[in-house]
């Protein structure tokens, strides 16, 4: 799947739509509460990312000392960090966007859908396939037992 032609498109209509947006709320509301809304926004969304990224890798934290793998944790802070890179882009519709992303439930709907679809082993696109392990499969998986003898 070749994403250059998505990015080009999401690159030449993401600042399209962002100036007609601005350019009619600025109409209605006049240009400096436009600007101050945008500017606004930015710091608010910057002091949400912040609460929000401490509370992910405090629960990140605790999965590590508990043993377990953070996987989720570490998936919601790549849209966090989305998030946050949408919040500092002037506009209003980047910043719904990113405001989303700082919801925690919508927050862990998306990122559990991006570890199913996007992150899981042999989801990455032209990535490398697991080997099957079927009947019949080509596995590489070797089950054994250990006894250190020092």
């Amino acid at each position: 799947m070749n994403l250059f032609p998505i990015l080009l498109v999401v690159f030449f209509s993401v600042p399209l739509v962002e100036i007609y947006f601005l350019i009619q709320v600025g109409r209605w509301i006049g240009a400096l509460p436009t600007v101050f809304m945008v500017v606004f926004t930015a710091v608010l969304g910057a002091l949400l990312m912040r609460q929000q990224g401490l509370s992910t890798l405090q629960r990140a934290q605790l999965m590590l000392a508990r043993g377990e793998l953070p996987a989720l944790e570490l998936v919601e802070g790549v849209v966090l960090q989305a998030s946050g890179a949408l919040l500092l882009t002037p506009g209003f519709v980047t910043d719904t966007l990113g405001f989303l992303g700082l919801v925690p439930p919508v927050r862990r709907r998306l990122a559990r859908w991006l570890l199913r679809h996007w992150f899981m082993p042999g989801n990455w696109p032209g990535g490398p396939r697991p080997p099957s392990a079927g009947p019949g499969g080509d596995s590489h998986i070797i089950e054994g037992e250990y006894r250190r003898e020092d």
